[in-house]
């Protein structure tokens, strides 16, 4: 091999999806987990392990586009670039505005926050982060001077207690789930604190159930409990922390007693009490908290609740101790260390820095950095519905989709005048409006760094050659600089030369703010390219050891040292109580929303992979028995949410005693391209945490009713044809569901549908085969041409009497259909073939009928299943699943002593 980043199976890289960054050994036609990587050490998740089956040009953005029409890129840079100058000449530089992704690599948000920030000169420069993690941000600047993560990996397994608080680890972060899993032993505990039983439930010894928005006054509570109990670190607070007794003082209003704190937070005392000894008792303490934490009115105060006790304790930085905020997304603090969010300015300096902006000015030659921070998302769009921005620069994200009132979002990308949008797929709800549509690149093509949860920088390398007229997005900004006439300041050639230039200004960031200051990647300036293109995993900071070489750092402040100007932590007094929206007699029901097992974020990527839409096929509701019954709820039929600002969702309803009674459960995931009422945000209030104005998105609040449905139907046709339900469908509902060999979709209506005369409309052409009980309401035909399967239409009264799709997907395969599959068609299954029931293992294709049939054979263990199946031995998230189904079908021997 002529380097060391390629292997015999592909070249090593960095997994796009999660926060953990897990490496990558990928290749054309393959991946699986890089065994030298340290965040993952060759594991992989469903969704990581599928990667290679998103890599299709279905869907990808191939040359830009000017209000619809194909064009080239200098007619695109000129465009792009004459927007800008043209709003900045008669509207001022804060007249444009740029939103980012964690998707973007830390080389491509270098140069947006330089373009931005340096030379177009407007402080708007704000990203999805902002909705995922700038609570955590903002708790860490609070709490330690710095947004700095103090601990690493290896402490979530050396921990005694592990406390997750808001995180379903299993399904948003696997990889790191399974080393929780994995490191379970003797004498070690964990506590999950979600107010859902999730499948991260499954590893705990105590589920705190609490009530939702409450758990500042759980933690609160803990702190004035480990002060009664003797359970504080007074040498620890008085070397090293500056406000505990204002702190403590808050603390013991909010929470006085540990009665007070079952009843605010709706738990048994029992359970309270036994948190709070455990932690008292245990050195080791690791606390990871992730988005139901963040994601709320009130997410940095429950951030520094959290650090506050880590704090009060003297567990911050140590082996196996401390506070974890698990990153959402795979590049959201790369993001941050370049300054892309709008209230930092760059290389983790803020505007009010001593110094900071002069400092940067003079480094990038720039005469226009902005003297104030910018608008943070939800501002920035409310400014963009009021007309105040002018060009709107979208890169790698979808907002139409992910910021909260999101009907309103869309209404704002209307309106702006002008809208660019980089991305690598070209219908997402965002790319609908763009009067600027850029080709970037996409994973297997971006070449650059990324940063995970645990500050660890890792290469994310290119293997695939870009696709017809696709760039880099560093590339594409680079370039429009040049054609606003600042080519000198914007002389990219390679990724290692933005790399550097990064390095370069953390060190003038350290020099401006101090000694004490964190970040600091300065030795790598240096870096040449061969050392790029071979670069290691390293957690930052990062200094030159005295053989020459260079070295990371596991965990910051274990012996204190703060990034503060006197080097002391700072405990935060923390008044608030309760989440902001409350639900009323006409919004009832407590809405959280959340990420599911297979998917990420709006779809654009995993949907691509028909096997990861197996397991959740639809847009669905989570509900308690209890309040199904009350609502006439019934399993597997649908059900519609209406907010408090008049949005509506509609899915399936899955009745499950998971949830609390009053509360629902909805994915994120689903968008217009995939639902027509399918979008979790249009039920969510713009209500922001006024620290760091991160929106509530996980908390919501609306009604809950049945949705009358007269019929359900599937749809499916061959691939590409064009069709949509809503040009031929009094449907109510519909939701799209690709599959590896036909396009499906979900249908439902109230009104009556004459089955017969429609149908050929349904099929786009004559129906060849039918078969119908118009009285029961039961109806399929399918359309056959020259042998070939083009459509089929399956109608029932009732969504439960539709057909698994899998062996008719099959029948999409074949050039000509078997005279068997001709006869057993409109049957959609082929007569002596085994039903595999719903999917629940994603990795190995393993159904529930399978794995009750195995129960019933006698593997009566997880284990069991998995020598039998495969399944659950791959990524593992199946795994509390199929406990569930091992209580549900027991064995014979079971059955019989019951």
């Amino acid at each position: 091999m002529n380097s060391e980043h390629q292997t015999a199976t592909g070249v090593r890289t960095t997994c796009p999806y999660c926060g953990v960054g897990c490496g990558v050994t990928a290749g054309p036609g393959q991946v699986s987990g890089d065994q030298q990587h340290p965040a993952n050490q060759g594991r992989l998740c469903v969704k990581g392990s599928a990667l290679h089956e998103t890599l299709v040009p279905a869907g990808r953005l191939l040359r830009p586009r000017l209000a619809g029409v194909e064009s080239d890129w200098p007619e695109a840079l000129k465009a792009a670039s004459g927007a800008i100058r043209e709003a900045v000449a008669r509207h001022g530089p804060g007249s444009v505005a740029f939103y980012l992704s964690g998707q973007l690599l830390t080389e491509d948000y270098y140069v947006a926050n330089k373009l931005a920030k340096g030379f177009v000169g407007t402080p708007h420069v704000d990203t999805n982060s902002r909705l995922c993690m700038s609570s955590a941000v903002a708790a860490h600047k609070r709490a330690f001077g710095e947004d700095c993560v103090p601990g690493c990996y290896d402490d979530v397994e050396l921990a005694d207690l592990l406390v997750l608080a808001g995180s379903n680890a299993a399904w948003a972060h696997p990889v790191l789930y399974q080393r929780m899993k994995a490191a379970s032993r003797a004498g070690r505990r964990v506590v999950v604190i979600d107010p859902r039983r999730t499948a991260t439930s499954e590893l705990a010894d105590l589920h705190l159930k609490l009530k939702p928005g409450t758990d500042t006054i759980l933690f609160n509570g803990l702190l004035a409990w480990l002060t009664e109990h003797d359970g504080l670190d007074q040498g620890y607070i008085a070397r090293y922390c500056h406000g505990f007794n204002e702190t403590l003082e808050a603390a013991t209003q909010a929470a006085p007693s540990v009665s007070s704190v079952a009843e605010q937070c709706d738990l048994p005392m029992a359970d309270v009490e036994t948190f709070y000894r455990w932690f008292a008792q245990t050195p080791r303490t690791v606390t990871g908290f992730s988005q139901g934490i963040n994601q709320a009115s009130a997410g940095t105060d429950k951030c520094n609740s959290i650090i506050n006790c880590h704090l009060a304790t003297g567990r911050v930085g140590l082996p196996g101790a401390g506070p974890f905020s698990l990153t959402g997304q795979p590049n959201a603090m790369g993001g941050r260390e370049v300054g892309g969010l709008a209230n930092t300015l760059a290389a983790h300096m803020d505007y009010d820095s001593p110094g900071a902006r002069d400092s940067v000015a003079r480094f990038w030659g720039a005469d226009r950095v902005p003297e104030g921070p910018g608008l943070k998302a939800v501002e920035l769009f409310e400014a963009v519905h009021r007309g105040e921005i002018k060009v709107l620069w979208v890169m790698g994200t979808n907002p139409a989709v992910s910021l909260p009132e999101s009907t309103r979002v869309r209404e704002a990308l209307a309106r702006c005048p002008t809208v660019i949008v980089s991305d690598c797929m070209a219908e997402t709800d965002t790319t609908t409006y763009a009067d600027i549509l850029l080709p970037a690149a996409g994973w297997g093509e971006k070449d650059g760094t990324v940063t995970n949860s645990e500050r660890c920088i890792s290469r994310q390398r290119a293997f695939l050659p870009l696709p017809g007229e696709v760039k880099p997005d560093w590339w594409i900004m680079a370039n429009v600089a040049r054609e606003m006439g600042y080519g000198e300041a914007f002389g990219y050639q390679r990724p290692a030369d933005i790399f550097r230039e990064h390095a370069a200004l953390s060190g003038i960031a350290v020099q401006a703010s101090g000694s004490r200051r964190q970040f600091d990647i300065d030795c790598l300036k240096t870096l040449s390219d061969s050392d790029y293109d071979e670069f290691e995993p390293l957690q930052w900071p990062v200094s030159a050891t005295p053989e020459g070489g260079i070295a990371g750092t596991r965990r910051l402040f274990g012996q204190g040292g703060f990034a503060t100007p006197d080097g002391r932590a700072r405990m935060v007094p923390i008044h608030t109580v309760s989440a902001g929206q409350q639900p009323s007699p006409a919004q009832p029901m407590v809405v959280n929303a959340g990420r599911i097992r297979d998917q990420w974020h709006t779809m654009t990527r995993t949907a691509l992979a028909p096997r990861l839409l197996a397991h959740r096929q639809e847009p669905f509701i989570e509900v308690h028995p209890n309040d199904a019954e009350a609502l006439t709820l019934a399993e597997g039929e649908l059900g519609r949410l209406t907010g408090r600002n008049g949005g509506e969702y509609v899915g399936r309803i899955r009745v499950t005693p998971d949830q609390r009674p009053g509360e629902v459960f909805v994915p994120i995931h689903w968008n217009r391209q995939f639902a027509s009422r399918g979008t979790a945000t249009d039920l969510m209030m713009a209500v922001t945490d006024p620290v760091s104005g991160q929106p509530e998105g996980k908390h919501g609040v609306a009604s809950l009713q049945p949705l009358p449905s007269r019929w359900h139907a599937r749809v499916m046709r061959r691939p590409a044809s064009g069709w949509q339900p809503e040009l031929v469908s009094p449907s109510g509902y519909w939701a799209r569901q690709p599959l590896s060999h036909s396009e499906s979709w979900w249908l439902a209506g109230n009104q009556p549908v004459d089955w017969e005369r429609e149908a050929d409309a349904w099929l786009g052409g004559a129906a060849q085969v039918v078969m119908g009980d118009v009285a029961c309401g039961r109806f399929r035909a399918a359309r056959i041409v020259d042998g070939q399967l083009q459509a089929i239409l399956l109608v029932a009264p009732s969504a439960s009497e539709l057909p698994d799709l899998a062996w008719l997907d099959q029948c999409f395969e074949a050039e000509c259909l078997s005279p068997e599959q001709r006869q057993c068609l409109l049957a959609a299954r082929a007569v002596d073939s085994e039903d595999t029931g719903a999917l629940v293992c994603s990795c190995f294709q393993v159904g529930e009928m399978q794995i009750a049939k195995a129960i019933q054979a006698g593997e009566d263990s997880v284990e069991a299943l998995g020598q039998a199946l495969k399944c659950g031995t791959n990524c593992g998230s199946c795994i509390p699943e199929l406990r569930g189904l091992l209580s549900q079908y027991p064995a014979p021997e079971a059955a019989e002593v019951s």
